[in-house]
């Protein structure tokens, strides 16, 4: 079931930056634990950050490490990706997900979370 909305994807050259954002009319985000996932063209879904509910340690896979920052904000009830450096790589369908249990270590594993968003696509091309 779809609850969550991500939107702010779009084409950008790369080294270009967007910000993608996550928000839900339906719980409070600072409740939650929140993870960006990816999805290239004919690969898996893979995991790119979270941030963690209430304490909002953040964590990324290496590829986006410097490039990328997650972070809420709760006045908003909305949690945002800031993507900087683009590469043609980083080409994806990104999902926001959401799960009230998950902690730091295992906010990759996307089998727990229950609650996601429908997608927004990001292309990085000249």
């Amino acid at each position: 079931e779809v609850q969550l909305q991500a939107s702010g994807g779009g084409l950008v050259q790369p080294g270009g930056s967007l910000r993608l954002s996550c928000t839900t009319p339906r719980f409070t985000m600072e409740r939650y634990t929140i993870s960006w996932f990816r999805q290239a063209p004919g690969k898996e879904r893979d995991w790119v950050s979270c941030i963690v509910s209430y304490i909002n340690s953040a964590y990324y896979t290496d590829s986006v490490k410097g490039r990328a920052t997650i972070s809420r904000d709760n006045a908003k009830d909305t949690v945002y990706l800031q993507m900087n450096s683009l590469k043609p790589e980083d080409t994806a369908v990104y999902y926001c997900a959401a799960d009230a249990y998950v902690n730091g270590p295992l906010c990759g594993r996307e089998d727990l979370f229950e609650s996601w968003g429908q997608g927004t696509q990001v292309t990085v091309s000249s």
